[in-house]
């Protein structure tokens, strides 16, 4: 059994969500996700923007946010949003313990501003929906500079001159 499964059914348990939903959305979280990538967040989501716009299922991973939608009439299954988390930009979210809800927002690459309310059962969840969030966006997340290993044709920090001397001119 790969890390993606032994994850994701534990965390779809924690958040309460039925099995015949899961294995209803698990194909097309499989399509997106890799088999080396574990589950921190499976939960029911909505949109404040689009309010009759059907059912989302949320999944975050380590590396990826994937969202699905399941339409009201025909139940359809339609993937919504399925990007790298490195690839989102102000990424903000507030949780609200007297609704039982957490409100995520993030830019994704192509510029449109996307928002979820994501609802819980009792305050308790709220924080450790929390906790997931900084955990997925604060703390796994470094800035472009952290993540440069090396550049081809500099020498390391420590051996650079202290003082600036421009290159002569050719």
């Amino acid at each position: 059994m790969d890390v993606f499964s032994r994850t994701f059914l534990p965390a779809a348990a924690e958040t309460g969500l039925a099995t015949q939903t899961v294995s209803r959305h698990m194909p097309v979280f499989r399509r997106c996700v890799g088999s080396g990538d574990a589950t921190i967040l499976v939960t029911r989501c909505s949109r404040p923007d689009h309010p009759v716009g059907g059912e989302y299922l949320m999944l975050l991973t380590h590396r990826r946010l994937v969202v699905t939608q399941q339409t009201r009439v025909l139940h359809r299954l339609r993937l919504h949003l399925n990007t790298e988390l490195r690839e989102l930009s102000n990424v903000t979210w507030s949780p609200d313990p007297r609704s039982h809800s957490v409100e995520l927002a993030a830019t994704a690459i192509d510029g449109v501003r996307e928002r979820f309310l994501l609802r819980t059962h009792h305050p308790k969840q709220v924080w450790q929906v929390d906790a997931l969030l900084n955990h997925a966006f604060r703390t796994r997340l470094r800035t472009s500079a952290e993540r440069l290993v090396a550049t081809i044709g500099e020498p390391p920090v420590g051996t650079r001159p202290a003082v600036f001397r421009p290159a002569p001119v050719r």
